[in-house]
């Protein structure tokens, strides 16, 4: 091969390093000091680029100066460093203590809102940007042609480097950041002001998320899109490097920058998977990155303690749960299709959520990526109808072997590690599972998806099948609710509450735990085969990160301490976004909101709310 090309491909992949890295160091000095997995970085990186998109043109018409072009740039990473200081004051500030489920799903809710703002402001058309005065040209490298632009690029990201690194060890908000990283505790005990130095934390990172995303307007278009196509190399590569660790977040993004230079040459059909292969490498080999440190106290902040709810029913709870489950088998005799669909949709999502907080609120494992054995679930039973003729019957029974197969593979793993790297690989386990999807056009049908599973004769009509998904949905959750209270639920809970006592008295935490991650990951994968059915299709967005928060925040509207309470929880929020979406364009924003308000005003949930609201205290299960 020309080895001008292979130069020239080198340089392209320092120059996507160099931008990655700018990004993410912004994330890794947020999470160090505040350890706040901030989901809206995304959307600071997209702010920066289209703030730069309208406020570097109008510099551009006084002069076309390389010095107003680069001026711009910065006024728009000081003016998303801003906004970053508000979702501090206003957001952040109120849920430091609160466990870290609940942070991840407030800016998850932001993230949703500042799309909509976007929209709202920009509109739909993506904005080309200009191009830099004065390094517009190409250079000559060994015959081959490179963008002047991407050149200066590749020396930005060891500026950026060289500047924290000064600010790290020359100054004192330096010292303090490097401090909290280590042991925020300590520092707040010594008297430093935690909460200007969390301030400061954010504009500062806020800001390099903005820059990165405004040095990005002459290669890119700004979009509606780039928040979470970015956020999840940003993920990447700071859990690579190691959370909180700078360095670390440099070493990555070299790492992933090459891999993808090189990858598309000789891996071009799984480029997405790539780097998402690599995280997982690195996290099952060195389980905190490559420079990170062992977190202290990992996983203790990851969510409350306590299941509410006793054994037994009570009354009210008894009769709630009968006259639910009469509705259920009633509805079709009366609803119209809309809203049997609806119905059939809830059930299905009822039993997803209920599996993922068998995992959360029952066994502390916090996962991220729980989409990746629903949507497997549904490529299971989906694949068998569309490529190999196989009844509806003997597909819903591979859904769920589907689910608890790649479970069982990925929970092997992950049960290895604790805390928010433990959630990290679920992610990366999720993205591989996804690209997987997304790239293998010849058997998925990429994103065009698979269409064509329909039901067997018997169950084709809505009515029937939804008696199909209401049996299986509360089969499988009466199954999963009788395991919670057998001694292996109150296992993984005493696990959960202190691993090191458990261990202490016998108990194979890392065994169980596995069977708890296939056992829910089978749950999901047969919710996955319903869904399929009730579709007629499926494509990878049912594996994608925002159907993994959909879960997430039904179990949080539910209440993560109750039993019952993600049964509610999917009904509620599948409404609420059932009645917004078709009210107005900006759905999305009134839904972050509603995220953020769950989280603020009830963090127990709504099953929470009402057990406090009977004066019940958490009954623990150990």
């Amino acid at each position: 091969m020309d080895p001008g090309f292979l130069l020239v491909q080198s340089l392209s992949g320092l120059a996507s390093a160099s931008s990655l890295f700018v990004i993410a160091s912004g994330l890794t000095l947020v999470f160090g000091v505040t350890r706040i997995v901030n989901f809206a970085h995304g959307s600071f990186y997209m702010l920066g680029a289209y703030i730069a998109v309208t406020v570097v043109p109008w510099l551009l018409e006084l002069d076309r100066s390389p010095w107003l072009f680069f001026a711009g740039v910065l006024l728009s990473a000081l003016a998303v460093g801003l906004l970053g200081v508000a979702m501090e004051l206003l957001l952040l500030r109120r849920i430091y203590k609160v466990p870290e489920l609940f942070q991840l799903l407030a800016t998850f809710g932001v993230v949703l809102m500042v799309q909509d703002a976007v929209l709202w402001i920009w509109g739909p058309v993506d904005i080309t940007g200009p191009r830099a005065p004065g390094l517009r040209h190409g250079v000559e490298i060994l015959d081959q042609r490179f963008p002047a632009y991407e050149l200066f690029l590749i020396f930005v990201g060891p500026a950026v480097l060289g500047l924290l690194w000064l600010l790290m060890h020359r100054t004192r908000f330096g010292i303090l950041i490097r401090a909290a990283t280590r042991d925020r505790e300590m520092v707040g005990a010594l008297g430093v002001n935690q909460a200007l130095l969390f301030t400061a934390t954010l504009f500062l990172g806020a800001f390099l998320a903005g820059l990165g995303g405004a040095l990005q307007i002459p290669r890119v278009s700004a979009s509606a899109q780039m928040d979470l196509s970015i956020i999840t190399e940003v993920f990447v590569v700071t859990v690579i490097g190691g959370m909180g660790s700078v360095t670390g977040a440099f070493l990555a993004a070299l790492l992933i920058g090459q891999l993808q230079a090189f990858g598309v040459l000789i891996f071009p059909k799984i480029t997405l998977v790539l780097v998402f292969v690599l995280m997982a490498a690195v996290l099952v080999v060195k389980p905190w990155g490559l420079l990170g440190r062992p977190e202290p106290a990992a996983g203790r902040a990851a969510l409350p303690e306590g299941i509410l709810h006793p054994r037994r029913f009570g009354v009210v709870e008894g009769t709630i749960a009968m006259l639910a489950v009469a509705t259920a088998f009633v509805l079709p005799l009366f609803a119209d299709a809309y809203t049997l669909k609806v119905a059939t949709e809830v059930l299905v999502l009822a039993l997803a959520a209920f599996s993922l907080n068998f995992l959360v609120g029952n066994g502390g494992i916090v996962s991220f990526g729980h989409a990746a054995y629903f949507g497997l679930g549904a490529y299971a039973a989906g694949l068998l109808v569309t490529r190999l003729g196989v009844p509806m019957e003997p597909a819903l029974v591979a859904a769920p072997l589907a689910g608890a197969f790649f479970a069982a593979l990925f929970g092997f793993f992950v049960v290895r590690l604790s805390g928010i790297y433990l959630a990290m690989l679920t992610l990366a386990f999720a993205q591989i599972a996804y690209a997987v999807c997304f790239q293998w056009v010849e058997v998925t049908g990429g994103d065009n998806g698979v269409v064509g599973v329909w039901p067997s004769p018997w169950a084709a009509s809505r009515q029937v099948y939804f008696y199909v998904v209401a049996v299986c949905a509360v089969a499988g959750i009466a199954a999963m609710r009788h395991v919670i209270y057998a001694p292996f639920g109150a296992t993984l809970r005493a696990a959960r509450d202190s691993e090191v006592r458990a261990d202490a008295i016998g108990v194979d935490v890392r065994t169980h735990r596995w069977l708890g991650f296939t056992l829910a990951g089978a749950a999901a994968g047969l919710a996955g085969g319903l869904y399929a059915f009730s579709k007629g299709s499926m494509d990878p967005t049912l594996l994608g990160i925002p159907t993994s928060v959909d879960f997430l925040a039904m179990i949080l509207l539910g209440g993560i301490q109750t039993v019952m309470g993600p049964v509610i929880g999917a009904a509620a929020f599948h409404s609420i976004k059932d009645v917004f979406m078709p009210l107005t364009d900006y759905w999305r924003f009134f839904l972050g909101a509603s995220i953020i308000a769950l989280v603020l005003i009830f963090p127990r949930g709504l099953g929470g709310a009402y057990g406090k609201l009977r004066g019940s205290r958490p009954v623990q299960h150990a």
